[in-house]
């Protein structure tokens, strides 16, 4: 294996061509959830074509789905090499409030080490370190050590309601050894780290109906099943006073925390009471018997979204409501199969509705939870290349969060998954101000030409 010097240094003679590339993609407002901007999420499509072309592959389309085209591109030069799918997603989350960015949010604004705009971390910009580490080895030794292929999807910050069936549709296209997913953050500044878990979701909507009209308190109080009152006892057994979820068979096949697992996560620098400070609450709460980044990562977690119904104007209206509402979401871990969750969480809320009032319960979403092995060869070959990059071993992590797609490439494609992501905590993802540090992307780019190299021997 090359040790990939000639690479870097081509990577490291153009950091100024690949931060004026981000800003020409952060400049598309390729917005998936506002149908007015349907023109630029296209737009951004073909802009990321055009980047697969410049980069050398040899097919760059592209390709309609149900809803938001996917930008695909391939090299196939390396017959009896692996293939890697590399994924990400070019369409990015609204900007609201506006008033609260300090640089336009489609600028691409470079100040004090970073680049500030709407998906320069999320997922633009990761989405270009492949593309970069890509060119580079076509650039300097006209080959790539293994086979690639690269999926950017339109539809990931809504939900990618449209990418399933594009992945069902298009199984011998996506067919590979191994996907790559640069859409995750590292643990901290200068803690190079690898995500091998990822929690699933699964989502209801509980609507307890009362009297067919909103009725006045003073005439039937007390005779009346007030909903909102229904509705949150039914809520408050969904768990017991020390933080467990009281569902029956929620927990069903969920292990617990290995001696590594719990080793690792304790010598990671987390300040529990910091943490708290930050994001002010007097401290942090949840499942007895488990410290913050166990239940962040490894527990699975019921939560109320939001809870509405009866007067919410100024004043007081002094009424028994005609009906109360509820959301409710729940991350799963990977042992845990979402249609069992669905199914025993809404025969709990039916269970615990109380008489005088009528309920329904609605529930959607299966999306399963992926962890990957730490010891798996391509996850070895990441960290190795992860090392390369950034001058440490990287810790492995999990994320509390979704992506919807690395689930339907476990489900559907049965792939082994790598998810390499860069990104900093503090990085605003979602958020007014988003940014990417440029030792963060710069360094990504590098641990991206290693890694290529790296799996090329699994």
């Amino acid at each position: 294996m090359s040790d990939a010097a000639d690479v870097v240094a081509f990577c490291r003679a153009n950091h100024d061509r690949y931060l004026a590339t981000l800003k020409e993609l952060i400049a598309v407002q390729s917005i998936s959830a506002d149908p007015a901007l349907r023109g630029e999420v296209r737009r951004c499509a073909h802009e990321m074509v055009g980047r697969m072309c410049e980069a050398g592959l040899t097919r760059a389309e592209v390709l309609e789905t149900a809803g938001n085209p996917v930008a695909y591109g391939e090299w196939l030069g390396a017959p009896g090499r692996p293939t890697v799918l590399i994924y990400g997603h070019y369409d990015v989350q609204p900007v609201d409030p506006l008033e609260l960015w300090h640089s336009p949010p489609f600028v691409g604004d470079v100040r004090d080490g970073k680049i500030f705009g709407r998906g320069s971390v999320d997922d633009k910009g990761q989405v270009l370190m492949h593309l970069a580490a890509i060119e580079a080895h076509l650039r300097v030794r006209g080959t790539l050590p293994l086979n690639v292929k690269i999926v950017a999807e339109g539809e990931e910050e809504i939900g990618s309601p449209s990418f399933e069936r594009f992945i069902a549709d298009n199984r011998e296209l996506m067919t590979c050894d191994v996907a790559v997913i640069s859409d995750t953050a590292v643990f901290a500044e200068d803690v190079p780290s690898l995500t091998v878990s990822l929690r699933g979701l699964v989502h209801w909507e509980v609507t307890v109906f009362g009297p067919s009209t909103d009725l006045h308190s003073g005439y039937y109080g007390g005779v009346v099943r007030n909903p909102l009152e229904a509705l949150a006892q039914m809520l408050a057994t969904l768990k017991s006073p020390d933080g467990k979820v009281a569902v029956a068979g929620f927990y069903d096949g969920v292990r617990a925390p290995s001696a590594e697992e719990r080793t690792d996560f304790a010598l990671l620098p987390f300040d529990a009471a910091g943490e708290a400070r930050a994001l002010g609450v007097p401290s942090l709460e949840g499942e007895a018997g488990f410290a913050p980044l166990e239940r962040m990562w490894l527990r699975p977690t019921l939560e109320i979204n939001g809870m509405y119904g009866g007067y919410q104007g100024p004043g007081g209206k002094t009424i028994i409501p005609s009906f109360a509402r509820a959301k409710l979401s729940a991350r799963l871990v990977a042992e845990q199969e979402p249609a069992h969750v669905r199914r025993v969480v809404r025969n709990h809320l039916l269970s615990t509705a109380p008489s005088g009032v009528r309920v329904e319960v609605e529930d959607d979403g299966d999306v399963r939870a992926v962890a990957t092995s730490r010891d798996h060869p391509a996850v070895r070959a990441a960290a190795r290349a992860m090392e390369r990059g950034f001058g440490k071993s990287p810790v492995f992590i999990g994320t509390g969060g979704t992506i919807g797609p690395v689930s339907s490439f476990d489900r559907i494609l049965h792939l082994p998954q790598v998810l390499i992501g860069v990104g900093l905590p503090d990085d605003a993802i979602h958020a007014p101000n988003e940014k990417f540090d440029l030792r963060q992307f710069f360094g990504g780019i590098e641990t991206m030409a290693y890694l290529y190299d790296e799996l090329a021997q699994i």
